[in-house]
């Protein structure tokens, strides 16, 4: 007899998913910013990204399952009918990101490194000459 799954159905995922996105969404951060030459304190509205760990800790809250990475991770094959959902909220959470990230709604730089968008250099050891060659 099969373990219970404490997410019954991908549907069930899915559904947690679009809660957690809704929630996060609903509740901004804010920042606490000193403006004028009389510092007048404000607090400013920062929309909250999506993340990995913010839909783990929000199933978590629920008092659905302590980890949801057994169904990401596909542990011992026992998950396979929820890896297209598990794709689908991996895909959103990195275009939240992302795209945050590219309209200057979320530091580029963060979004970039967390997703692995990093520029890449290469440097090559190769000698240029300071100068032309010697005239003769």
């Amino acid at each position: 007899m099969g373990k219970n799954k404490y997410i019954e159905t991908p549907e069930k995922m899915w559904d947690l998913f679009e809660a957690y996105k809704k929630q996060t969404k609903d509740n901004p951060r804010t920042k606490i910013e000193y403006v004028g030459k009389d510092g007048k304190r404000v607090k400013t509205p920062l929309e909250t990204p999506l993340t990995m760990e913010g839909f783990s800790g929000y199933v978590y809250r629920q008092g659905v399952t302590k980890s949801i990475d057994q169904y990401f991770s596909n542990q011992d094959k026992l998950y396979t009918d929820y890896m297209g959902i598990c794709s689908r909220i991996r895909e959103e959470v990195r275009t939240d990101q992302i795209t945050g990230g590219l309209v200057g709604q979320y530091n580029a730089s963060i979004t970039q490194r967390l997703n692995n968008l990093a520029e890449r250099t290469h440097n090559t050891n190769v000698e240029q000459p300071l100068f032309g060659p010697d005239p003769e």
